[in-house]
């Protein structure tokens, strides 16, 4: 890896805390399920970017990971651990969810516009980020599991 430091950031799980425990009626009107992870790695928590361990419940939810107002606006299913972990903020660490998979990696403008995207297996990407936060356009990126298409983290200048 080069010069340039880079921040890897899950999502904060007091975003999830109204669906945690809920009854499944609930989950549903929300548009959320739970289900438990019959394998482990198979489910990536988008909170600890680790997989759930087999038999914890794990929420299956719409998450809006691109919610400006642009041509770019997205969403897509993601899973979230049940039963609790700490937020993944680390920098220079590619966290164990993405190291494991192959990964499709988003640059996105001041503008929220796409402006560069490729392909890599989790351990090549700090290079491929390395690259894409070179382009001073960029203004942070997003990385997505390239087989599913889900949303998996955020990616900064640190």
């Amino acid at each position: 890896m080069g010069t340039m430091n880079f921040r890897i950031q899950g999502l904060r799980r007091d975003a999830f805390a109204h669906l945690i425990d809920q009854s499944p009626d609930v989950l549903r009107r929300c548009g959320a399920e739970r289900i438990i992870a019959d394998s482990s790695p198979g489910y990536p928590d988008r909170v600890t970017l680790d997989d759930v361990p087999a038999g914890e419940a794990v929420l299956l939810l719409n998450h809006v990971h691109q919610p400006a107002d642009t041509p770019f606006r997205a969403s897509h299913a993601i899973f979230v651990r049940e039963s609790g972990g700490e937020t993944f903020d680390e920098v220079n660490v590619i966290p164990p969810a993405l190291a494991r998979r192959l990964i499709a990696l988003r640059a996105f403008d001041s503008r929220h516009h796409m402006i560069d995207a490729d392909i890599t297996p989790g351990t090549e990407l700090p290079s491929l980020i390395e690259r894409m936060l070179a382009n001073t356009g960029a203004r942070y990126l997003q990385a997505h599991y390239a087989k599913w298409g889900c949303y998996a983290a955020r990616v900064d200048r640190a």
